[in-house]
């Protein structure tokens, strides 16, 4: 325990730990391979992030976050994008999405929000200015670009959301008529979607000073 300069107790110095290592060789998956990490990315404690892992410049990744390329694989993040508190992302093996003539398990764009507690499942296609919201769900679709997800709702099924579309709390996106029948991102929500983007893209730099980014290969950070 410290004494804070105020005269009061801090806690016992902060452990700064994080996983981020190859991906086991399988029979389904035998390529062990890293993720690579732009320099520009901020992972915080108590992320894990394993196998062909593309993360572009100034994301943001929150705490206790989950990327895990060892089934489906690879997973692509793009630039300026926030993958917020406990945010899972997975894919099933051999199932791939297709962006710029190449095939991916997960492809996340640019300006992407992937809100507290949200699942990304491959074979999935994310493009940029998406607000996947608290709770919500997308496995299996493809999602155009500045879509809104609000909080616990689950776009699924092979199914393609146009771009700009309004996904209703708590629906359920399972078919292609009902997708086709979604209706524009209101005005409040698109700015608020607006408004978390402009936040999340100053905390890879203000964290970085803060906690510090240097890595020993173990995944354990060094202060």
């Amino acid at each position: 325990m410290r004494n804070s300069p105020g005269g009061g107790i801090w806690g016992p110095m902060n452990a700064i730990v994080r996983f981020i290592g190859p991906n086991p060789s399988t029979t389904f998956n035998p390529n062990s391979l890293h993720p690579s990490i732009d320099d520009q990315v901020f992972l915080s404690p108590f992320t894990y992030v394993v196998g062909d892992v593309r993360i572009h410049k100034n994301v943001y990744i929150g705490p206790f976050v989950s990327i895990r390329a060892d089934e489906g694989t690879p997973f692509h993040i793009g630039e300026n994008s926030n993958i917020q508190d406990g945010v899972i992302l997975h894919g099933i093996r051999d199932e791939f999405i297709e962006k710029n003539n190449q095939r991916f398990s997960i492809y996340i764009g640019e300006d992407v929000t992937c809100a507290h507690g949200s699942i990304v499942h491959g074979p999935c296609l994310i493009e940029d200015e998406v607000f996947i919201g608290f709770q919500s769900t997308v496995f299996n679709a493809s999602v155009g670009e500045g879509v809104y997800i609000a909080s616990g709702a689950v776009v699924t099924n092979g199914v393609r959301v146009a771009p700009h579309r309004f996904v209703p709390p708590g629906a359920s996106i399972d078919t292609q008529e009902k997708a086709d029948s979604l209706s524009y991102v209101p005005q409040d929500k698109d700015e608020f979607a607006k408004q978390v983007q402009r936040v999340n893209q100053e905390f890879p730099t203000s964290y970085s000073l803060l906690l510090g980014k240097r890595r020993c290969s173990c995944g354990i950070a060094s202060g």
